[in-house]
């Protein structure tokens, strides 16, 4: 299901542990770490099409998470030509997602990579909420950024600590935004801040 515009309706997952660490799954049989995410099928709206991906991918069911708070608008990626099926070329750009930010209120022993015939992951792991991407595939990083700033104003981490991570890398972000700096990205905080206080 695309979109006027080519882009496929998504989303994202950004899971806490009690230690505000992330849970970072590796995908099957690859080398890339990535969130838990899925399309949103018809019919859905973003909240049951969170839980759907969220059981299939981590075996976690509705009472074992707490919802802290949402991205307010679509975050939009492209996937390069290469990425995409032959027979869907022209028309298919990319994503269009919305994220959630979840606390894990069960426990670890709750996730289940095997939930479901079809596993995303092989295996799985807590970090820190502001590590450096380069184990995320590159045309995903700028989206991932984007999600973990706007919400990170949900969490309890500190804000001296995200600012000193966005001052050491520059990713390049391919959208309908314009590539940022990390002086700029740095500069809009307190806009993005302001923007999502009030989503839920």
């Amino acid at each position: 299901m695309l979109d006027r515009e080519g882009y496929r309706p998504n989303v994202g997952i950004i899971l806490l542990n009690q230690k505000n660490e992330v849970f970072w799954g590796k995908r099957i049989r690859e080398k890339s770490w990535q969130f838990p995410q899925g399309g949103i099928k018809y019919g859905e709206n973003p909240t049951q099409a969170m839980y759907r991906e969220l059981y299939e991918e981590l075996g976690l069911k509705p009472e074992h998470v707490q919802i802290l708070g949402r991205t307010r608008n679509w975050i939009r990626y492209n996937v390069p030509e290469h990425f995409v099926r032959r027979e869907s070329r022209g028309h298919y750009k990319g994503q269009k997602q919305i994220w959630f930010l979840l606390k894990l209120v069960g426990k670890d022993k709750n996730i289940s990579l095997r939930a479901t015939n079809h596993p995303e992951f092989d295996a799985w792991r807590w970090s820190k909420y502001w590590v450096q991407l380069e184990q995320v595939i590159e045309f995903k990083r700028g989206v991932y950024l984007e999600a973990l700033k706007e919400l990170s104003v949900f969490t309890d981490e500190n804000k001296t600590s995200e600012t000193r991570f966005l001052r050491k890398r520059q990713f390049k972000h391919k959208s309908k935004k314009s590539v940022k700096t990390n002086s700029e990205i740095i500069s809009v905080e307190q806009e993005v801040m302001v923007e999502v206080k009030d989503i839920l």
